[in-house]
């Protein structure tokens, strides 16, 4: 899955520290995210767009595999 999260992070101005403050978050957990090592849990997931008033679609990109259809 990908995701929007370091350019939606740095459009506001943010460090990976001071997100992972904001979510009760480890800052690794915030890196493994921006680099899509970690997808989050649907939990995380809906912190993260409340925080930033977006929704979970703004800010993840699921990609269906074409072996998955």
């Amino acid at each position: 899955m990908k995701n929007r999260l370091e350019e939606i992070r740095k459009s506001r101005g943010m460090k990976q520290e001071e997100l992972a403050e904001a979510l009760s978050v480890s800052r690794q957990t915030i890196g493994s995210l921006e680099n899509g090592r970690y997808n989050p849990s649907i939990i995380l997931a809906f912190k993260i767009a409340r925080y930033f008033d977006l929704s979970i679609e703004d800010i993840f990109i699921y990609e269906e595999d074409s072996d998955e259809e």
